[in-house]
């Protein structure tokens, strides 16, 4: 029996209607079971208070190595990845993550499987067994992930910090791992990794410091059996926590000013200073406090005051790389290449900023306004998926007492203004250290971080010379911000008349068509628009959609300062470029929703081009597009991919060529040419009546179609956009080759893609459940066994309707060709897993795909953006689950096999491939080689995409 069920008040939503208990096993491992009767799905999340700070010095990574290892197998379970393939198969999913104080391990899957799924979890910290063989193979799996991010700049400047910090300290360590720390140094140290990994478990992983969250639609009592019979084999081997009481930074590694160079394009600042750790202070939250404020981008604010001077792009201020004994404040700012020239000035405006807090004293009335703006996104906030929510409180209750597990540091409650005094007096130029990164630095440094090979540039900044730099900052208008009006303050919720079930057509006209559906599932004052501007001429050339995405871009710009106040309060908006023009979304509390989409309506209606924010705004779009070639070579495959697959797309290439010739007299006659043809798809749902959603529509067309000179004119029958997909030759594979876009980049990327069909339910639940089976059969096959790359993917793709499976492998130690032919070896392997399947497990694999389909939406955005992906692709099939549930019950393992044979096996006279590869460095030898090799039967070659996309045929569109 558990030692204790502990009667704690545990601090709820007033909304959440789940039930809570808190019990204690006998082993003294602590456990939250949450009661859900409506939920589809259940969780579980076990985090255990041991991360990378607990590494042994000389094997960096061991922690996350771990974490890696205990998903393979145990005693009770010995078939390798057989947990994996279980949630899989049923419905679910399951991941983990190695933090520097915690390891989390966590999955969800279908509430019919529960018990099974919770014991072969139960078995990581019970018997798992790690063999030689897999330790040896999931090295490399560390090892590629590692890789995966070497050029990160996040990963890269987050080690620097941690470089320049004390070495004996726990916070300078590497926690990553890779290949050299797990492998080749302990090796020439006589040191056996694995006899190191399977005594660190048997020394840390004990009960005392874990913390379990098990969430299922059965009763209290009934989950608290199972997790009684489940977990209390747990050793508890009664450790303390890890303990360090030193901090990370002595007064060598403060008042510093380090440059750095970044791989990607652009200039950007990191003031960081060690703090008090909030969680010393919770309640009072004095950290929400400051990043509030710091944050803020209101008319006054340091950030508006940055970009109006032309000087910054973004700022974000926060506490970030908190541990239990130690923290750090942070205010990250994106520089212009203006800003880059007057970094002192900057450095100086924060400081003044910072200045004027302490002068201006702590506001009770601030500290109330968000207090209350916590409390009401606290009671009203949207149901999650459980998966996330369990993590979310596992990792809490390592952290808070028992009754604040929910909430966490969430509701600031007690008003202190010493505390927050003390540690707005932390942020000082004593103890500050400043990051400054830009490829300006290029060939000035003259030292190289470690594990990342950063190189970087250190000195000292004394206060003096800050107080210098505050003193030639420009005289700005600094001042703290004004109350929020857009904190709701009806939060009544609307009776629909009607029990809408699914979104109806509620007003057409020649200018727009209106969806709506009221919120009769989640009784919630919150509402979802969207409008969505067809404008033909956007897509016409590169220019035009480079113009396109500046405007979007723009009027979120203009609009910043006014309606930063709604999203600080709950009502989040968007203005966004598409294919065909742009969309509008505002989704958040309804009661002042209306104020901010008629002021969104008029900013577009009356744009005006500003020459200033325009240069800016252009700078970002040229470093955004230039920064293109550092993303991840499975990203530059998929933008290869659409580009083949979908007509009328233009490569970024092109559009950062004209964007470099482009002025603000371009914009300013592109916007109202952009205007002068549209046709609104809009669709309302929430706590909103049917009445208001019309008067809300009627209003945007009486700003852009009526009057005597309307801005919109309605399309003509010729204008109306389609979104078509390129049809692929059946019994061909085509193939596009291409080096990789970054030199400087090892990993190679796959794309292996087989289109199969056009929109149809019966299809779509064949080509989902092959998907479903092969998941977790190709993960274990070409990732576990074979180990060709971290990233190892396979699931169904949908490109406007048309639907295919696909491949997606990232490798360092295989080149994509070779990647190809064992993915072709991988289906010739399902093709008999296929066949030799047992009528159960074909059954099991059907009633998982079911109830997936049949899992409830878990809040309104949620169920909007689902209706709405119908509504934008021209497929308004809203049963659409439904109807392939009703699909799913009919289909037999014969129908399953026959569509396999006919569309996806090797070999088959209707199958059609596309394989996308993109060479990195390691294998530009194969990639020069492979190219004059002799082109294979039925295998087209892709040299040109655009002659390519214009000699094929195009599917039908549904729009």
């Amino acid at each position: 029996m558990a030692v204790s069920i502990e009667d704690v008040e545990i601090l709820k939503p007033k909304t959440d209607k789940r039930e809570y208990r808190r019990i204690v096993l006998k082993n003294s491992l602590q456990v939250l079971l949450i009661s859900d009767p409506d939920t589809d799905k259940c969780a579980a999340s076990l985090n255990v208070g041991v991360g990378s700070f607990c590494d042994p010095v000389g094997l960096e990574g061991l922690a996350h190595f771990l974490e890696h290892m205990l998903f393979y197998a145990s005693e009770k379970y010995p078939l390798e990845d057989s947990y994996l393939k279980y949630i899989t198969e049923h419905g679910g999913s399951t991941n983990a993550f190695t933090a520097s104080e915690m390891t989390n391990y966590f999955f969800d899957a279908n509430t019919d499987c529960f018990e099974e799924a919770l014991d072969r979890f139960a078995q990581f910290f019970i018997k798992p067994l790690m063999s030689a063989d897999a330790t040896m193979r999931e090295i490399k799996a560390v090892d590629s992930e590692n890789k995966m991010y070497l050029l990160s700049d996040e990963r890269r400047m987050s080690q620097l910090q941690k470089h320049l910090s004390l070495e004996s300290h726990p916070y300078h360590k590497f926690g990553g791992g890779n290949c050299d720390t797990l492998d080749v140094r302990p090796k020439a140290k006589g040191v056996d990794t694995r006899q190191e990994l399977l005594k660190f478990y048997e020394d840390k992983y004990s009960a005392n410091l874990m913390h379990l969250v098990v969430y299922s639609k059965e009763s209290l009592d009934k989950i608290q059996s199972l997790v009684e019979d489940k977990f209390q084999e747990i050793q508890n081997s009664d450790r303390s926590r890890f303990q360090f009481s030193s901090q990370p930074c002595t007064s060598e590694h403060l008042q510093i000013l380090v440059r750095a160079v970044p791989i990607k394009q652009g200039h950007k600042l990191r003031i960081v200073w060690p703090i008090t750790p909030s969680i010393v202070h919770y309640k009072e939250e004095p950290c929400r406090y400051l990043d509030h404020l710091i944050n803020h981008e209101g008319e006054g604010s340091l950030s508006y005051v940055l970009k109006k001077l032309g000087w910054a792009t973004e700022l974000y201020a926060g506490e970030d790389d908190r541990a239990s004994e130690f923290s750090f404040f942070y205010v990250v700012i994106d520089l212009t290449d203006a800003g880059q020239d007057h970094m002192q000035e900057i450095i100086g405006l924060l400081f003044k900023y910072i200045q004027l807090l302490q002068q201006s004293g702590v506001c009770k009335w601030i500290f109330d306004e968000l207090s209350a703006i916590c409390e009401t996104g606290f009671h009203y906030e949207d149901k999650i998926s459980p998966i996330d929510y369990v993590v979310r409180i596992s990792s809490n209750m390592q952290i808070y007492p028992p009754k604040d597990w929910l909430v966490g540091s969430s509701l600031p409650s007690d008003f202190n203004p010493d505390t927050i005094q003390k540690i707005l007096n932390e942020l000082s130029p004593e103890s500050v250290r400043i990051f400054w990164e830009s490829n300006k630095f290029e060939g000035l440094t003259d030292k190289v971080e470690p594990w990342y090979g950063t190189a970087y540039s250190i000195e000292k900044v004394s206060p003096s010379r800050i107080q210098a730099w505050m003193s030639s900052a420009p005289n700005e208008n600094l001042h703290l911000p004004v109350p929020n009006v857009f904190i709701p303050t009806d939060l009544s919720i609307k009776n629909p008349q009607e029990k809408i079930k699914l979104p109806v057509l509620l007003r057409k006209s020649s200018y727009s068509k209106l969806w709506y559906k009221p919120d009769t599932v989640f009784s919630t004052p919150k509402a979802y628009v969207k409008i969505d501007f067809d404008c033909p001429y956007v897509s016409n050339s590169p220019e035009t959609e480079a113009l396109a995405n500046l405007l979007a871009t723009l009027l979120m710009d203009d609009l910043n300062e006014y309606a930063y106040y709604a999203q600080v309060a709950g009502l989040h908006y968007d203005i966004s470029h598409t294919e065909s023009g742009f969309q509008v979304t505002l989704v958040g509390y309804n009661h002042k929703l209306r104020i901010l989409l008629e002021t969104i309506v008029n900013k577009i209606a009356k744009f005006e081009v500003r020459p200033d924010r325009f240069s800016v705004i252009k700078e970002m779009a040229i470093k955004a597009y230039q920064n293109f070639k550092f993303q991840q070579p499975y990203e530059q495959a998929n933008d290869y991919y659409s580009l083949i697959i979908e007509d009328q797309t233009w490569p970024w290439m092109e559009q950062l060529e004209v964007l470099h010739c482009l002025d603000e007299e371009d914009l300013a006659k592109f916007a109202p040419i952009m205007l002068s043809r549209a046709f609104l798809q809009c669709y309302i749902a929430g706590n909103i009546e049917h009445e208001e959603a019309v008067s809300m529509i009627e209003h945007i067309e009486d700003v852009f179609f009526k009057g005597s000179n309307p801005i919109c004119q309605p399309l003509f029958p010729s204008q109306i956009l389609r979104n078509r997909v390129v049809k692929l030759g059946k019994g061909m594979n085509y193939c596009y080759s291409k080096e990789g876009l970054n030199p400087s980049d090892e990993n190679s990327a796959l794309i292996h893609y087989i289109q199969v069909h056009r929109d149809d339910f019966i299809l779509n639940v064949k080509l989902q459940l092959v998907a479903l089976i092969g998941e977790q059969a190709a993960f274990h096959q070409l990732r576990s066994v074979e180990q060709l790359g971290y990233i190892t993917y396979l699931g169904q793709r949908n490109d406007f309707g048309i639907h295919g499976l696909l491949f997606i492998i990232q490798s360092t130690v295989k080149d994509p060709g070779h990647i190809d032919s064992r993915v072709e070896a991988f289906l010739r392997m399902f093709e008999s897993k296929l066949s030799e399947m047992k009528n159960d497990e074909f059954k099991g694999n059907v009633n998982a795909l079911i109830n997936m389909k049949l899992e409830k939406h878990k809040s309104l955005s949620e169920e909007s953006q689902f209706y709405w992906t119908e509504i934008i692709s021209g497929t308004p099939k809203f049963d659409r689950r439904e109807a392939e549930v009703e699909a799913l019950k009919k289909l037999t393992q014969q129908e399953l096999i026959d569509f396999f044979d006919e569309t996806i096996k090797v070999g088959a006279t209707r199958k059609k491939t596309l394989s996308v590869r993109v060479y990195g460095n390691q294998h530009l030898a194969e990639y020069n080689s492979q190219k004059s090799e002799a082109v294979q039967p039925n295998t087209v070659q892709v040299d040109d995409i655009f002659s390519f996309r214009r000699s094929r045929p195009l599917y039908a569109s549904f729009r």
